[in-house]
Formats: C-alpha cells, sequence, structure tokens
C-alpha cells in the first residue's frame, strides 16, 4: 500500500469523515436562496484566493526586480496576509454551515477517489477506540 493511501485510509477513520462518507455529504445546502452576507462572504473568499499567490508572485516579481529582496518580501508579505484577513472575513461572513458543508463534500470526495469502494468499508467499521484519553471528565 502505498503512502497516500496508507494516510487516506488513517484519515477516512476519522469520525469527522466517517461521518462524511457514510452520509454522503453532498452540497445540497447551497439549494437554498443564500442571503446578501452569506453572497458577500462566497465572494470574499473567492477574491482572497485571487489575490492571495499570484498577485504575491506578480508583484513579487515586479518589486524584486525594481527594488531589492527585502523590500519584494516584504510587500509579498502584506499581501499574502491581506489575502487570509479576506478570507477569514469571507468565512465568518458565509458561515460555519456553508464552510462545513463544503468540507464535508471534499473529504468525501477525495477519500472515495483515493480509496475507492474502500472507504464506504472503513466508514462502515465500528470505531476502535470510542472513548478518547485527552478528553476532560
Amino acid at each position: 500500500m502505498n503512502i497516500i493511501k496508507k494516510i487516506a485510509v488513517y484519515f477516512a477513520r476519522k469520525e469527522f469523515c466517517r461521518n462524511a462518507i457514510s452520509e454522503k455529504a453532498d452540497l445540497s445546502v447551497f439549494e437554498k436562496k443564500l442571503t446578501a452576507k452569506v453572497i458577500t462572504g462566497l465572494v470574499l473568499i473567492f477574491v482572497s484566493y485571487l489575490i492571495g499567490l499570484p498577485t504575491a508572485v506578480i508583484i513579487g516579481g515586479i518589486a524584486g526586480a525594481k527594488f531589492n529582496a527585502s523590500i519584494a518580501a516584504f510587500i509579498i508579505t502584506v499581501i499574502y496576509g491581506i489575502s487570509w484577513l479576506i478570507l477569514m472575513l469571507g468565512a465568518y461572513l458565509a458561515g460555519p454551515k456553508y464552510g462545513k458543508a463544503i468540507s464535508r463534500w471534499a473529504v468525501r470526495v477525495v477519500l472515495e477517489k483515493i480509496l475507492g469502494a474502500e472507504a464506504k468499508k472503513i466508514a462502515a467499521l465500528p470505531v476502535q477506540n470510542p472513548q478518547r484519553s485527552d478528553t476532560k471528565k
């Protein structure tokens, strides 16, 4: 078994992934009419991806050619930080319901792509250690 499949099996045994696979997580939450706040949040998330790495590379390249490397590194860091702040604001506005729906769907799709039919078998297995030792009582 290759390393990617071993990692996928490890995560498929986790509760979040098991539930996503066994409940056949989908994006049906997006079928309902979205509020203006949620749409704004989703647009901000999209914009953060657009200005994140591509803009940092382009602006960094220009700054590196025109100025010295330390100024370019500073500009790249600031732009990338701003894109993360926009991402977090978008995630806050969109709400946890939509973020969780996308996460569950993505986990299910990726694990089923890597493991195939084995993903459903792993999700159906009983939990080996249902009690966690790090929880407070």
